[in-house]
């Protein structure tokens, strides 16, 4: 029990280090970590995924790290990520933070014609028993499993441990 509250503490020291931000994408172009579409036609019943923004904030636990994404669906159909996992880590928990308590998710709804936003002090990814602990400038891969589409593969590059997309550093 008390690894796991000093494990919980460690974390939220790296997503305060991270930046508190505001859900806004860091725009087109800027991020190195895409996944490919699960929709390649114009079929208006379908959800059409992509990923960007991608980044994990170099770990500062041996065991613990954060990860965020936008997940957006040009799409008439809405969808729902279910499942992340990662080679790097035993498990991989998708979470919400609503008034600064986080709270574990099973899914989260992507709507039709718009976008789920992973940001430093809102919903994020923990990647739990890292296998071996990222270092800035490298990539760590993930899947992206989805309720009705097909999974997607992410390059997720690791940034510094105090990186912010609103300001790039």
């Amino acid at each position: 029990m008390r690894r796991t509250v000093l494990s919980a503490a460690v974390l939220a020291g790296a997503l305060a280090l991270a930046g508190c931000g505001n859900g806004a994408d860091s725009g087109p172009g800027t991020d190195s970590g895409k996944g490919s579409g699960s929709g390649s036609g114009s079929d208006a019943s379908k959800a059409e995924l992509s990923v960007s923004a991608s980044y994990m904030p170099q770990p500062v636990s041996a065991d613990m790290a954060a990860g965020f994404l936008t997940i957006s669906n040009q799409g008439g159909a809405k969808d729902e990520l279910t499942s992340v996992t990662s080679d790097v880590a035993g498990q991989v928990t998708m979470h919400s933070t609503v008034g600064g308590a986080m709270e574990e998710k099973t899914s989260f709804a992507i709507p039709a014609h718009g976008r789920l936003v992973f940001s430093s002090g809102g919903n994020h990814l923990m990647f739990e028993q890292l296998k071996r602990k990222p270092e800035q400038g490298q990539t760590v891969t993930l899947k992206l499993g989805f309720a009705r589409s097909g999974p997607l593969t992410v390059e997720m590059p690791v940034k510094s441990a105090t990186y912010n997309p609103s300001t790039g550093h």
